[in-house]
């Protein structure tokens, strides 16, 4: 008796299991519309698929759309011949004569490779939608594309849709070790098996691979940038081919990190010096190997000569040196080497700020054409606000790709809720200068400022094996959020937040314009509770975890926060005028006018460029110490209203995924609470001002604070 009522209890949580709302689905979730207007309407437009072509990419294209298509409205759509053209959809490449008979050539001359028509055909009697592209994975785009709009309720009638991407390489950084630990990954281990690879293949890459797909990113890197040499091996090599056969007919190529010291650590060499015969024949045969596995591999990214990774200049040669042995190396299979231009050394007295301009900027124009050099959106580390990264205005004859961090390492990690497309448009939407005004960061990104053949962003990942692939649910949004500037960087934030959370929650419009309202504000609350007015990097040592403004005597400076905050009896403030390290004249003279001029500077940044006195009054009335004081409080205040705003939503959003949010939005809450009082606490001890009578004083001490320990922190190896 006992073991058959165990028996029934499995089973339950078996079934549970299967229709559980953990997030698994991501933004792909195909569940019946419940609008039986909007049902109606699309009843009368979708009968039948009519897939034209028998590749591989075409026949996800089709599933895909069955699939979708049925979840949504419940109708069984099956394949259909060429002559039941009414109420169909007709995918495939322009290549096929039922398209080119329906799409001009003008029409079709307007996308790009990877672009998409989806197009509403009226003939005669019939009535029927083209989803056609130049190639087969420009139809997989448009075909979720298309899913899109069904699941956000939009009308299918009178189609007319050219949609292309602005940039070419489209790409995930996964900072994935061979031991499937995350190194600044916040939502679990790994989801490359290595031991179990190449022979089990986990459906999660299958996943994996349709939700980029969904969003139009084209590329992986699997392998963190401190890179292990192995993974270059044979045995390695067979895992990655694995990997690249599942994401080939998604359109995704797989670039690997490459450690530049990998000739001797794996190929019996002395040396790795580029400029050695043998070292260069060495990555010859290396990349022509690679090929011979993976004949759409996408090239190697390479963190050199930073923090401790080795590079060229071992060998007192120059980054340039370093990243054209390896481009000339990829030239033959047209892949591309993506150089890192993290790079940063205590030995340098210069401000860290300046130290990526001071290493690269001597080289514009000396890379190879196949080599782009990945820059952080900011100078410093993917702090919650910083100025756009002054390389973007100074290398006109270099390919420059972004590099955004997708993960929240700065940014309460896993625990807090926080938005970053306002952070990418941020900096995508900057003005550089760079050719006179208009001169943006996005469209140096996307080449067309300086006529780049070859264009590329990247997001670093934060895809662990949690249920939910990103630890916090809203994590998803910002995956998503970095496709869809990847593809379009003209789209809004609320449009990219009220598409996600259509497709992720509900179509109520009170929720999504709620929820959408509740992120687009989550970055700026973050801001405020973090370090508001242009403080930086005063995050817990090495973890980055919780506030640590305090951190001093480690083994570098720039590892300290008093390096950045400069807190003093005078006042806060990095001066990175004309009169301190100059850091300002790295961007053009416009730019630079405005951000030396500490009244014409924006006060968001103000404390990243001035020393400012404790007594200076800010431009709504408040002297800095008290505003300070009023934006940690003003941080925490707009947290507690986040919560209230997800908690009067508990009857709209299933149980599961609500508790989830609500657990994580009450940590939120305390650690901003935290980060507030640390904050105050401590840099009051250098202004000896009073908090504002209007705001409640902190609980705890100063030394509370400083005394917590965090032994279990994500990238912490606890010590018994």
């Amino acid at each position: 008796m006992r073991l058959k009522f165990l028996q029934i209890i499995l089973l339950f949580l078996f079934l549970s299991s299967i229709n559980a709302e953990n997030g698994y689905r991501l933004w792909l979730r195909y569940d019946l519309i419940q609008d039986q207007k909007v049902l109606e309407n699309y009843k009368k437009d979708i009968n039948g698929i009519i897939a034209l072509g028998n590749s591989e990419t075409i026949k996800i294209s089709s599933m895909e759309l069955v699939d979708g298509i049925k979840g949504l409205t419940g109708i069984e759509v099956l394949p259909f011949n060429q002559e039941s053209l009414n109420r169909t959809i007709v995918i495939g490449n322009y290549n096929e004569e039922i398209i080119k008979k329906n799409i001009s050539k003008s029409e079709i001359a307007q996308i790009n490779d990877e672009g998409f028509l989806i197009k509403s055909i009226y003939e005669e009697n019939k009535k029927f939608i083209i989803i056609s592209a130049k190639t087969d994975i420009g139809v997989l785009y448009g075909s979720f594309h298309f899913l899109s709009l069904l699941q956000t309720q939009q009308s299918i009638e009178n189609l007319d849709i050219k949609n292309s991407p602005k940039i070419k390489l489209r790409v995930l950084n996964h900072w994935d070790n061979l031991d499937r630990t995350v190194e600044r990954g916040y939502a679990g281990f790994s989801i490359w098996d290595w031991h179990k690879l190449p022979k089990f293949i986990d459906k999660r890459y299958i996943e994996y691979a349709r939700a980029n797909a969904s969003i139009g990113i084209n590329g992986t890197v699997l392998t963190n940038v401190n890179a292990n040499a192995i993974v270059l091996t044979k045995e390695y090599l067979q895992k990655v081919k694995a990997l690249a056969d599942i994401f080939r007919p998604y359109g995704i190529k797989v670039y690997l990190t490459a450690r530049f010291s990998a000739p001797i650590e794996i190929g019996g060499l002395k040396t790795a010096d580029p400029f050695d015969e043998n070292v260069i024949n060495w990555w010859k045969e290396k990349v022509q190997e690679i090929y011979s596995y993976i004949p759409d591999f996408g090239g190697f990214l390479v963190k050199a000569n930073s923090e401790g990774q080795p590079g060229p200049q071992n060998y007192n040669r120059t980054h340039a040196d370093g990243a054209n042995l390896l481009a000339d190396a990829l030239k033959p299979f047209n892949g591309v080497a993506i150089w890192r231009a993290f790079v940063y050394s205590n030995e340098n007295p210069e401000d860290r700020a300046k130290q990526a301009v001071i290493e690269f900027k001597p080289f514009d124009g000396k890379f190879r054409e196949n080599v782009l050099i990945q820059t952080k959106n900011g100078a410093i580390d993917f702090q919650p606000r910083e100025p756009f990264h002054p390389l973007f205005g100074t290398m006109s004859n270099t390919n420059l790709m972004m590099e955004f961090q997708i993960a929240q390492e700065y940014l309460g990690q896993a625990t807090h809720l926080v938005y970053l497309a306002p952070l990418f448009k941020e900096c995508l939407d900057s003005d550089t200068y760079a050719k006179g005004k208009n001169s943006f960061v996005k469209n140096i990104v996307d080449g067309s400022l300086n006529n780049n053949k070859i264009s590329g962003i990247a997001g670093v990942a934060n895809i662990g094996n949690d249920i939910n692939w990103t630890g916090h649910l809203f994590g998803q949004a910002n995956w998503f959020a970095f496709g869809k500037l990847a593809w379009n960087y003209n789209l809004t934030s609320k449009e990219i937040s009220e598409d996600w959370i259509k497709m992720t929650f509900s179509n109520d419009e009170m929720f999504v314009n709620s929820i959408s309202e509740m992120m687009i504000n989550s970055r700026e609350n973050l801001v405020d509770y973090m370090t508001p007015l242009g403080l930086h990097h005063i995050m817990g040592w090495d973890h980055h975890y919780g506030p640590s403004p305090w951190i001093k005597d480690k083994p570098r400076a720039d590892w300290t926060s008093v390096y950045y905050h400069k807190a003093d009896s005078l006042g806060i403030g990095f001066d990175r005028t004309k009169k301190g390290s100059d850091a300002v004249s790295q961007y053009n003279k416009e730019v630079s006018k405005i951000f030396n001029d500490i009244e014409e500077c924006p006060e968001e940044y103000l404390l990243w460029f001035h020393h400012v006195s404790w007594n200076y009054k800010l431009k709504n009335g408040n002297k800095l110490w008290d505003e300070i004081c009023y934006r940690y409080y003003d941080g925490v205040n707009s947290v507690n209203k986040m919560n209230e705003k997800w908690n009067s939503f508990e009857n709209v959003v299933d149980s599961e995924r609500f508790n989830h949010v609500k657990m994580l939005l009450d940590i939120q809450k305390d650690e901003a609470i935290w980060w507030r009082n640390a904050c105050v606490l401590y840099f009051q001890t250098f202004s000896k001002m009073e908090i504002p009578n209007n705001l409640e004083k902190p609980n705890q001490t100063l030394e509370y604070y400083q005394n917590l320990k965090f032994p279990y922190a994500p990238g912490i190896k606890p010590t018994w």
